[in-house]
């Protein structure tokens, strides 16, 4: 019997023992222990070992097949490419003043009208990744948000500005979902998550782009190539 505690709910312990034991000791398509022998070997109530499952469920690390039982998913054939490959949702479009953090990452003044675009990455109906972009609104005075349901932002960039892209800048790091951004994502409050800061330069070196991205850990691989030419 395993010793649970602290103030995360039980069912959130066990999934978290669970998918320690999914990831790191079975491999895709072993059987789970049924939930009854789950409750005898961790000494909780059956309630609480469904909702674990379920959770587990919800990330994608495990399936079910009727009459046969709960089994391990292959993650590997769910990871995706940061960069492509998503259904992408626009979620808010306005414009807003530059405040202090942003006009000291972006190089602007401070109150400098900046445009503000939420978009919901998804692949496969499953959200993966939620992005906070900035615009100068200097740089993209005509931008709407029909042009970026329509195009990606680079796209816009070279074929509707002419801007040319020097370099763009990602730095990454692992946290925790807050309230709003887990209820996107479909995932729990304080579920792993990681955090994305890319910077674009133009090849005048002025940044034309910054934007802040949450996405779900569980879901995820990434993978860069540099190319030397």
């Amino acid at each position: 019997m395993t010793a649970f505690m602290g103030r995360q709910p039980l069912y959130e312990q066990l999934a978290n023992m669970l998918r320690y034991r999914i990831e790191n000791e079975m491999d895709p398509d072993d059987p789970l222990p049924s939930e009854r022998e789950l409750s005898d070997s961790y000494g909780l109530s059956r309630t609480t070992v469904r909702l674990a499952l379920q959770e587990l469920e919800h990330m994608g690390l495990i399936y079910r097949q009727r009459g046969r039982g709960t089994f391990v998913a292959d993650v590997s054939e769910r990871a995706t490419d940061l960069m492509g490959g998503y259904k992408t949702t626009i979620l808010e479009f306005d414009t807003i003043e530059a405040n202090k953090f942003l006009a000291q990452h972006m190089h602007v003044i401070l109150g400098e009208k900046l445009f503000r675009i939420k978009r919901l990455r998804s692949a496969d109906d499953v959200p993966m990744m939620l992005e906070v972009t900035y615009l100068p609104v200097s740089q993209f005075f005509s931008l709407t948000v029909h042009d970026v349901e329509q195009k990606s932002l680079y796209q816009i960039f070279e074929e509707d500005y002419n801007i040319k892209i020097g370099v763009a800048e990602e730095e990454f790091k692992a946290s925790i979902a807050r309230s709003d951004d887990a209820t996107l994502l479909q995932i729990s409050e304080g579920s792993p998550v990681l955090s994305l800061t890319r910077t674009t330069y133009n090849d005048r070196n002025i940044i034309v782009e910054f934007t802040l991205s949450v996405a779900r850990a569980d879901q995820f691989r990434y993978k860069i190539v540099h190319t030397r030419s």
